[in-house]
């Protein structure tokens, strides 16, 4: 397993560009499938990219705001402290890998923007802290467990098609999070991977002395207030951008208004989860001006999702103009019977998502069809729907987008974990194409 390991790890190392590289050279394969298997205009697909380029903006924005605040919350000295009490209790690479992966996928199972960022940050943390740890591998384990974000609190499919008024609602209904996250197949399939995929990442490690990389301490960054020259008269503004009781006042007034909104019936959403994000993580600050310095160390986490989500969402915008999405979804609906849809419905996600990685906006266009699918041969909707989505889970070990906010906390490149990631793809690929194909036969 090592050898297969070294084996990607030097072929992504030679070939592999950077991120936004790749998502020009997706933009520009995206456009040659519109023009051969779609009949579109070269011209056309131009203005189809472009007009699509700034359709996810608001989202986009939300994408942004969750990543910083859960990176914001994870380095309030409460919830950082924890992390550095964990880490410190890890001793050996093995154990150190386990924790990693089991952080990232908890995390992502629980809200995706939170485990995200957290698996980071403690892969980080356990790295400084274990000798002969293999850095690459441990932030690879720890971004492998966004593999669960889908069928967890925070999945994008089964929220929305449990949520009143989605916009597939005459054709499903409403489909509780029973018979979805909740239903025995899916926390089944949860609990074998959050039990098996650590010790797999495990096994991944170097054997070999001369094959580990340790984390350069220098990578690491300490977020703190800028501190006040010797013999600066502190202003009246100076004491209140430190002051703890603003930061208090408001961190409770937030936390008031989440209990209000959870009273009135509020529903779980991401504005919910980033006005509860944002407000907690000034609430454990407590002091402003010491949360704007984390702040601005977040910055650096996504501005890599700032710049490249606009070239997706023109990608998706020639997706869906040109109509290559349903073309691609049809395909495999035409081979499918009753039983096996949701094993292609998984596979076409995962094809689809490598071109346009969004769970939500990817299920608007491609949802529709798989509906209509299931409804004419008689599968399960709800295991048709969830395929897509763990599709895109899946695939997102591989499509370097999500991954960007990750590679900015460990200070890697892409080329440095895209091995593992193979391997990791390769793995859980068996676990969830065999899950939706015992639910294809369980549910029909």
């Amino acid at each position: 397993m090592n050898a297969l390991a070294n084996f990607f790890t030097r072929l992504v190392n030679r070939y592999m560009p950077d991120p936004l590289v790749i998502a020009i050279f997706l933009t520009i394969l995206t456009m040659i499938l519109a023009v051969l298997m779609q009949g579109t205009s070269p011209l056309n697909t131009v203005r189809y990219w472009g007009d699509g380029f700034w359709n996810l903006l608001a989202f986009s924005m939300q994408m942004t705001v969750i990543l910083l605040a859960g990176y914001i919350l994870a380095k309030t000295p409460l919830v950082d402290g924890a992390l550095n009490r964990i880490a410190a209790r890890v001793k050996t690479p093995f154990v150190a890998i386990v924790v990693a992966t089991l952080v990232g996928g908890i995390g992502s199972w629980l809200n995706w923007g939170f485990g995200l960022v957290i698996g980071g940050i403690v892969a980080q943390k356990l790295a400084l802290n274990v000798k002969g740890l293999h850095y690459p591998l441990v932030i690879a384990a720890a971004y492998s467990g966004f593999a669960l974000y889908g069928i967890g609190l925070s999945g994008s499919v089964p929220l929305l098609i449990a949520t009143e008024g989605h916009f597939l609602q005459d054709a499903i209904g409403l489909i509780p999070l029973s018979d979805t996250i909740f239903s025995p197949i899916l926390l089944i399939t949860s609990a074998l991977i959050l039990l098996t995929l650590p010790l797999f990442n495990a096994w991944l490690h170097p054997k070999k002395a001369e094959d580990i990389v340790e984390i350069d301490p220098a990578l690491v960054a300490v977020p703190t207030e800028a501190p006040l020259s010797s013999g600066e008269k502190i202003t009246i503004a100076e004491r209140l951008n430190r002051s703890r009781l603003v930061g208090i006042a408001i961190g409770l007034l937030g936390m008031l208004y989440i209990v209000l909104y959870a009273l009135d019936g509020g529903s779980l959403n991401l504005n919910t989860v980033n006005f509860a994000f944002l407000f907690l993580g000034i609430l454990l600050f407590a002091s402003p001006s010491h949360y704007l310095a984390a702040l601005a160390d977040g910055i650096r986490i996504v501005s890599g999702i700032v710049v490249q989500y606009p070239f997706y969402a023109g990608i998706m915008g020639i997706l869906v103009s040109s109509g290559l999405v349903v073309s691609f979804a049809n395909i495999f609906v035409d081979i499918s019977s009753a039983q096996t849809l949701p094993i292609w419905s998984f596979i076409s996600g995962g094809i689809i998502n490598l071109l346009a990685p969004s769970g939500g906006g990817q299920w608007a266009v491609q949802g529709p069809v798989m509906v209509q699918a299931a409804a004419e041969l008689g599968a399960s909707q709800a295991a048709t729907a969830l395929a897509v989505q763990i599709g895109d889970q899946w695939t997102n070990m591989v499509q370097p987008f999500w991954i960007l906010p990750v590679l900015a906390i460990s200070g890697l490149k892409l080329r440095d974990v895209m091995g593992y990631m193979v391997l990791i793809l390769i793995y859980l690929g068996i676990i969830y194409g065999s899950a939706m194909l015992i639910w294809g036969y369980l549910g029909a």
